[in-house]
């Protein structure tokens, strides 16, 4: 039995890729979580840390739009790991930099098997143009989301 064609618009194509891409994105976190040790969360947490040593908990939240509270979950696993190290600043204590230890440099310098992999072949194969089309399109996307869940 074939399947028919579902004709879609415009809409249900843009939504229906962006369903696809969600879902693999949550597949490849569960393969690397089973073979890295690491959830896409974790590892994109460990590659700023690394770009950006010292960086606080709350900037690292902002950049990968993340609650405080689901970041720190995020952080104290890569702690218990042994890859993630707090350095508390001596002039304000509430504040404490991120900072990857031997063990999460080693991990960091893995890329066979991760999503950023993946990620950066597709950007090595695509234009800069399509590539800033994609991420003005996607941003915007982004912010009409957070604006949608702020409206309601």
């Amino acid at each position: 039995m074939s399947l028919r064609e579902i004709p879609l618009d415009d809409v249900l194509r843009f939504m229906r890729l962006i369903w696809a891409i969600d879902h693999e994105l949550e597949r490849v976190s569960k393969r690397m979580e089973s073979r890295l040790g690491l959830t896409i969360p974790q590892r994109l947490s460990l590659l700023l840390i690394g770009r950006n040593p010292g960086i606080l908990a709350s900037e690292l939240a902002t950049v990968l739009h993340l609650h405080r509270g689901t970041l720190s979950g995020v952080v104290r696993r890569l702690e218990a790991a042994g890859y993630v190290t707090r350095t508390v600043d001596a002039s304000d204590a509430r504040c404490a930099g991120l900072t990857l230890t031997e063990a999460g440099q080693r991990v960091n310098r893995r890329r066979a098997g991760t999503f950023e992999d993946a990620v950066r072949r597709v950007l090595g194969a695509t234009p800069a143009g399509e590539r800033a089309a994609a991420e003005r399109v996607l941003g915007r996307l982004g912010g009409e989301l957070r604006a949608t869940g702020d409206r309601h």
